[in-house]
């Protein structure tokens, strides 16, 4: 297990380049599997889910080649579908949640898709129903192996029809959008999620010859075709990590230029940051941020306390309410956190109340945070992430905070962010990776 062992207190400046999008590879790595030609795939980035996903296909398989640092190519000619059911399978497929995503395209091209409990996250429950509900109104039959935690889909044709999603989730309507693609006749999906990541699927697909309309949409039609071709495709950046950068400069108060961030598939990320007073600018493609010494938290205009809320796309992403929450602890004013989706995803505030962040966790789903202005700094402390956000949420925490922090179990962080620690220390940070 390793750890960071981190000198708060110190300005950065300089830029940084933002990895590839882990929302948005993982889908697309499962996609390959839905055409026996090569796909090559750019701005992957190199972090512990998506290499754990590689490494499944691999043995699933599938020939990967790495063609240079961040692009890959794949080619899914001779599937080993044994191995779905072997107790290798079960012991790689449980450790990462992404590979619930590799159902749909199985289901679609070979009539068959296993997959052990997904792991990831231990964030609150995260359901696979919206899933597997798809499947079966596309045809497939579902079993459920309670004693292993093991689900399966099996069809020998797959139909298309009409179907209203329970939820507007992003990984079950990629799941059911890359079975669909093969599927007889039409298919229907309202209420689909409409992230960028799913429009970058879409037109991904599209391109390998599948027939999607409604790209953009939470109303997607698809008519099925009978084969796919291979193609190239490439990774956005990573919007997550690009609000994490924002949080660091308001953070450190540092001058940070974001670079190539893709400005029209950020969403509402810009002006949330600017409600808590941070100063952004779009320059051509990049975001700047001056060093602020202060940022001040803007109200309603009704003069009430400002709620930051999560919500489906277009809304706020919830990946980032973490970063929004530590960003916070030391603006002027006072702001309320409302976490929707994810039960446990606010419950990693305690360390930062160790530090002496002003936070009042009112529920399992809220927190008010009463700023500091950068008047009293948090203290250094030791710590262990739980989860992705909330452990670059904690690094954030470290590098604005007086004194040196210990952060353990920073795999948990590299599962979702590519070299964060060099990219910190090129800016003048100081941080240490100990192993």
């Amino acid at each position: 297990m390793g750890i960071f062992k981190i000198e708060g207190g110190h300005k950065l400046k300089g830029e940084v380049i933002p990895q590839g999008a882990k929302n948005e590879v993982l889908q697309i790595i499962c996609a390959t599997l839905l055409t026996s030609e090569k796909v090559i795939i750019n701005n992957v980035p190199n972090i512990i889910d998506v290499n754990k996903l590689i490494f499944i296909l691999k043995e699933l398989g599938v020939k990967v080649a790495q063609l240079s640092k961040n692009t890959y190519s794949f080619q899914a000619d001779a599937v080993n579908l044994p191995y779905l059911e072997s107790a290798e399978f079960k012991k790689e497929g449980s450790s990462l949640r992404g590979s619930i995503m590799l159902v749909g395209p199985l289901l679609g091209r070979f009539g068959k898709g296993y997959i052990p409990r997904p792991g990831g996250d231990k964030i609150g429950r995260r359901r696979l129903d919206t899933h597997f509900e798809g499947f079966i109104k596309l045809g497939a039959k579902f079993r459920y192996n309670k004693e292993e935690y093991f689900y399966g889909v099996e069809a020998k044709e797959l139909k298309g029809t009409y179907m209203l999603l329970d939820e507007a989730s992003v990984t079950g309507t990629a799941n059911i959008l890359m079975a669909a693609v093969l599927a007889k006749g039409t298919t229907t999906i309202y209420n689909a999620a409409c992230e960028p990541y799913i429009q970058q699927l879409s037109k991904m697909l599209n391109s390998m010859g599948a027939n999607i309309k409604g790209v953009g949409s939470n109303l997607l039609v698809i008519e099925g075709v009978t084969s796919l071709k291979g193609c190239e495709h490439t990774v956005l950046p990573d919007m997550i990590e690009i609000g994490s950068w924002i949080g660091i400069a308001a953070m450190t108060q540092s001058e940070i230029t974001i670079k190539n961030v893709s400005w029209k598939n950020l969403g509402q990320i810009p002006s949330v940051f600017r409600k808590l007073g941070i100063k952004l600018e779009k320059i051509n493609d990049d975001i700047y941020i001056p060093a602020q010494n202060s940022y001040e938290i803007e109200g309603f205009i009704d003069g009430s306390l400002l709620t930051i809320a999560d919500a489906p796309w277009p809304g706020f992403t919830p990946d980032l309410l973490s970063i929004i929450l530590v960003t916070a602890t030391q603006a002027k004013g006072t702001v309320l956190i409302h976490q929707k989706m994810f039960e446990s995803r606010l419950f990693f505030v305690d360390k930062l109340i160790d530090m002496g962040a002003k936070v009042i966790l009112c529920d399992p789903h809220r927190a008010n945070v009463i700023g500091f202005n950068h008047q009293s700094k948090l203290k250094a402390t030791t710590m262990t992430s739980p989860d992705i956000r909330a452990g670059v949420s904690l690094l954030i925490a470290a590098l604005s905070a007086k004194g040196t922090s210990i952060i353990h179990n920073i795999e948990q962080i590299d599962r979702g962010y590519d070299s964060i620690d060099k990219k910190l220390i090129a800016l003048g940070a100081k941080i240490e990776r100990i192993n």
